[in-house]
């Protein structure tokens, strides 16, 4: 796959880093791409863990948790834009499967945040993101993705999940990942990444620590196989 022109979208992609890649927020990272156009592109990092887990999220904004299934799931660091604000990723739903509660984005204090430098691209990518929606989506916030995903940021989606209710598959992350204009098609050309078609069994179903892997084997590799010369599939 070549970066060289704007014809490439990588919507419903992984990035899979190379070893070359040391920058601390995406080094042996697996980032979901949600969004990829002409004006840049934005995703979620899908196997870098927090140290808070559903049950510890739900207790920050208030909510009981009464998906059993959901507790013990580690919340994850999905890109180092906007680290307050949260991220859930899960299965399209429609406006007949679930009531829709109310609107507001939901944000986690933390009291350890690191500062991050952030370019005038990922703030604008930041602020587009607030009025990203979906008329036929069940939720007040949602990003709907090509390959039967949304992603939501607005408060609705917990309050359903405190229920019990809500999407059956969910991933949720604190922070997002941003590239504007051409940054990530330079980034492509460096060989700063493998791409490759998501598999939403890595997204879901896939423990954490063996998602990067996981990502590789879709494409007949293994981490062990990478060198900082190998170029993108």
């Amino acid at each position: 796959m070549t970066a060289d022109s704007l014809s490439i979208n990588l919507t419903h992609h992984f990035l899979i880093a190379m070893p070359g890649l040391e920058d601390e927020a995406f080094a042996k990272s697996v980032v979901y791409v949600c969004e990829h156009s002409e004006r840049g592109a934005m995703g979620l990092v899908i196997n870098k863990p927090s140290e808070l887990s559903m049950e510890g999220l739900f207790e920050k904004v208030d909510l009981p948790l009464h998906r059993q299934d959901l507790i013990n799931v580690p919340v994850l660091q999905g890109g180092p834009v906007h680290t307050e604000r949260g991220f859930v990723l899960h299965d399209a739903l429609w406006g007949h499967e679930v009531q829709q509660a109310g609107g507001a984005a939901f944000v986690v204090a933390q009291e350890h945040s690191p500062e991050v430098a952030v370019s005038a691209e990922e703030v604008q990518e930041a602020a587009a993101l607030d009025a990203v929606s979906h008329k036929e989506s069940v939720y007040a916030s949602t990003m709907t993705i090509p390959g039967g995903l949304e992603m939501t940021t607005s408060k609705d989606v917990l309050e359903a999940l405190s229920i019990g209710a809500g999407p059956k598959r969910v991933l949720i992350s604190l922070g997002y990942s941003a590239w504007g204009e051409g940054q990530l098609e330079s980034e492509l050309a460096e060989n700063s990444w493998l791409t490759v078609g998501a598999d939403m069994a890595v997204i879901f179903d896939t423990p954490v620590e063996q998602r990067y892997a996981q990502a590789m084997k879709l494409l007949g590799l293994e981490p062990w196989m990478l060198s900082n010369q190998v170029g993108h599939s």
